[in-house]
């Protein structure tokens, strides 16, 4: 049999699954692909058959199924994912192939790591010898998080290095792979919380302003930086509230209520009591990229329901990242305003939570009783 290279360019291009017997269908690269089981096309597409349920790489030496039973997938995650099994027949070479894939995903990490300045997708993609759609799939997949998400979170970690060890502000952020610093400043609110300086001097000068009071969860602190409310934290002892906000923020300087502070905390613990009636205050809240995206899905649960950890990581398009979600929503100061309590097993049960599985349970049974009213989420926003 004659084999003939597929263009991997060509194969990746279509994005949806073919679904009935057309010429479309019959022209596909990915179609002839599978007729002339053309191993140059395995690892950029897997097809699978509607009417047995298994899907197979394109090399797989199968019976030539239907074309109009045939659908495809970018790979056999994605397959799995739409209840199709693996052919038992090429599954070594699926599991052989799934395992070079990672090994790829490990180089270009690397490659990230060791460059001096900021690699392309383009770029990435050759050196480790995939498409570069299929590229940033894979390495979203694995990771968590796309090639440049990988890349500014590996500078940031190096700028927050050199400024511990007294570096001037300008050449750390030069000598950490930034082709210039406006596009540092630009988000160093959200990866350092302050700015270069402020992190520098040990956060010295940056104010936080607290205060601790009692709610129908118990006992409750809210603290407002000068971009927003930067946390709410649940309890049932004040002094270790007041303890987690210091380890939280360990070299601000916390500040007692003043009556304007007091007036924000009262919409608080009113909204923390009933969150369906939304919070009309700025949040400022600090994280990874990961956790940004994890919290941004968390804060599009609809009030009254529940999600699994499974369908967070699907959501943001990481499904191999349930663990990495898990611990999103662990790091996340902010209690009812980001709703990490509607987070469950895949089976219902109710797990871990940062403040108490009881309280958590609490909460979800409130949400249920007043799921009927729907809370305004535009009230609830993040400064630029």
């Amino acid at each position: 049999m004659s084999m003939k290279t597929v263009p991997a360019k060509n194969l990746s291009a279509k994005k949806q699954p073919v679904k009935t017997a057309s010429p479309l269908t019959q022209d596909d690269p990915r179609w002839q692909a599978v007729v002339e089981c053309n191993a140059e096309a395995d690892g950029q597409f897997v097809y699978a058959v509607k009417t047995t349920g298994i899907y197979c790489a394109p090399s797989c030496v199968s019976r030539q199924p239907n074309p109009k039973n045939v659908v495809f997938y970018a790979d056999a995650n994605e397959a799995e994912q739409a209840g199709f099994r693996p052919c038992k027949r090429c599954r070594q070479g699926l599991i052989s192939l799934a395992q070079h894939h990672n090994r790829q995903i490990e180089q270009a990490c690397r490659l990230i790591e060791q460059a001096e300045n900021p690699l392309t997708l383009i770029t990435l993609a050759a050196a480790v010898g995939i498409s570069p759609y299929h590229f940033h799939r894979l390495f979203k997949a694995r990771t968590g998080v796309t090639p440049k998400e990988y890349a500014l979170a590996l500078r940031t970690r190096r700028v927050r290095e050199r400024l511990l060890e007294d570096m001037p502000v300008t050449q750390a952020i030069y000598q950490s792979g930034y082709v210039s610093d406006g596009r540092f400043y630009e988000s160093a609110g959200l990866t350092l919380g302050m700015t270069p300086k402020a992190f520098k001097n040990g956060g010295r000068g940056m104010e936080v302003w607290f205060a601790v009071g009692k709610c129908s969860l118990g006992a409750i602190l809210v603290a407002e930086s000068s971009r927003g409310i930067c946390a709410i934290l649940l309890g049932d002892d004040p002094e270790s509230l007041v303890q987690q906000l210091q380890d939280s923020f360990p070299h601000a300087a916390l500040c007692g209520a003043d009556p304007d502070f007091e007036q924000r905390m009262a919409s608080i613990i009113g909204f923390v009591d009933a969150p369906q009636t939304g919070l009309a205050l700025p949040l400022d809240i600090r994280g990874t990229a990961f956790q940004q995206r994890v919290w941004q899905a968390l804060r599009e649960i609809p009030f009254g329901t529940t999600v699994s950890y499974s369908q967070i990581a699907q959501k943001i398009g990481s499904p191999k990242s349930v663990r990495a979600v898990a611990g999103a929503c662990a790091a996340n100061l902010l209690a009812v305003a980001i709703p990490c309590h509607r987070v469950v097993k895949n089976d219902g049960q109710i797990s871990g939570y940062r403040w108490g599985i009881e309280r958590k349970r609490k909460i979800l049974a409130q949400e249920e009783k007043m799921g009927s009213q729907k809370p305004d989420q535009s009230k609830i926003f993040i400064p630029e």
